[in-house]
């Protein structure tokens, strides 16, 4: 559950928190179980793909249309992180939608 919830410190340090923390986790704890392994990579997987995201709406705010959709995907990884926390706490390996699967 860590993994999914250290991504919420993203909030706090926006650019950084929400890549590092689930690293963070995955690293230290993956050699402790297969499941911490696939719920941190599935965390990191996640990120680095809202970060990609992100990467393209804030490219897009030249056009105006970036705005929005920075907003609609602060919403949507603050929302899907806590649905995955919620899983993971009742034992269930969250898919996130949207994922690029970079580690598997």
């Amino acid at each position: 559950m860590l993994c999914h919830a250290a991504a919420l410190s993203g909030l706090f340090l926006h650019a950084v928190g929400h890549i590092f923390g689930p690293l963070f986790v995955w690293l230290l704890k993956r050699a402790e179980s297969p499941e911490i392994d696939a719920h941190g990579k599935e965390s990191v997987n996640f990120q680095l793909s809202m970060l990609i995201y992100n990467a393209i709406a804030l490219i897009l705010c030249l056009v105006l249309i970036g705005i929005p959709l920075l907003i609609l995907l602060w919403v949507l990884n603050t929302v899907f992180v806590i649905i995955a926390s919620i899983q993971a706490g009742d034992g269930k390996l969250y898919r996130y939608p949207l994922t690029i699967r970079f580690l598997k």
